[in-house]
């Protein structure tokens, strides 16, 4: 069963995607994802993979019929992709070369366009979980894209405000959010000609930075090769500053953020960014989401962002020296 419930008490849509409890287990020897599996190309650089338990479909069934006058139901329309990023089974994101990781953000564009085709998908959202203490079940690295029928919350708030702040003032809210990160300067871990990443002021997660495009950018579709280069780059550097940390692979949840599609012109007011939400707060503890942060979305971080800046700045160092 696969279905979209509102949720009356904050107006979100809920998957209901009882079918991928019945995923099976993969052979211990076996991966999908890894030439010579039969699922995919024996040669390849990069690739897309349909899911095989979306959660979304492009050719959804119909609800169950517990709809009511007042509990609503729709379709789960959709596309849920996975991003392999290399055929190599354990060759993570900063481990590839640039030049690789090029090819990766090409894809990332190509798939973006082809599903921005579809009229009734609302929002793209690219993003990669990384490590057991995130829930990953597939080893082999790699990223997914969901394309939505309807606009997340999370998204619909980022939206409203920068919004309002366009209307309001006539300028970008994450452009003036960059600025000041800029200037203060004790939160930014490096920068180049077209990103700065940040651990921006508010960061909910000890590690959670930001990669914000220094120019006016809405969507990945827009980058020139130049800056989708230097994407690729920044995120070589990023995910290897976090792996540095503690000597580790760094679990994390990273998620792009680009304008929607097939609605809301939002081209003056949203800014292209990609956040990481890193579970670890230290070498061997997690900073869990409990009560306050589930129940009320009201985060407590405990660390001060600007002595963790100073953490993963000397993390960045460690990595160009290897």
């Amino acid at each position: 069963m696969s279905e979209l419930r509102k949720h009356p008490l904050t107006n979100d849509w809920i998957m209901i995607a009882s079918h991928r409890q019945s995923r099976p287990q993969m052979p211990k020897d076996y991966c999908p994802f890894c030439p010579g599996s039969g699922k995919v190309p024996d040669n390849y650089d990069v690739y897309k993979y349909d899911n095989d338990f979306p959660a979304l479909s492009q050719n959804p069934q119909q609800p169950d019929s517990v709809d009511t006058d007042f509990f609503e139901t729709a379709p789960a329309y959709g596309k849920c992709e996975v991003i392999l990023y290399s055929p190599e089974h354990t060759v993570t994101l900063p481990e590839l070369p640039t030049e690789h990781i090029c090819k990766l953000v090409d894809l990332w564009v190509e798939r973006f366009e082809d599903l921005s085709r579809d009229e009734q998908i609302k929002y793209i959202f690219i993003f990669e979980n990384r490590g057991d203490v995130v829930g990953v079940t597939m080893p082999h690295p790699h990223g997914q894209i969901y394309g939505y029928s309807f606009i997340p919350k999370k998204l619909e708030l980022e939206l409203e405000n920068s919004r309002h702040y366009f209307k309001e003032k006539t300028k970008c809210l994450f452009c003036d959010m960059l600025s000041e990160e800029i200037s203060f300067g004790k939160r930014v871990i490096f920068k180049n000609e077209h990103f700065t990443v940040f651990l921006p002021f508010f960061t909910e997660y000890p590690y959670g930075v930001y990669i914000m495009s220094n120019k006016h950018v809405p969507d990945i579709t827009k980058f020139d090769d130049e800056q989708r280069t230097a994407l690729a780059e920044t995120l070589r550097l990023t995910c290897g500053m976090l792996d540095s940390l503690f000597d580790m692979k760094f679990p994390y949840m990273m998620c792009m953020y680009n304008q929607p599609v097939n609605g809301e012109d939002a081209t003056d007011y949203f800014h292209f960014h990609i956040a990481f939400y890193p579970p670890m707060r230290s070498a061997d503890k997690i900073k869990y989401n409990a009560s306050s942060e589930t129940g009320a979305w009201a985060h407590c971080n405990p660390t001060c962002p600007e002595d963790t800046a100073i953490e993963l700045r000397e993390a960045y160092k460690r990595f160009l020296k290897k």
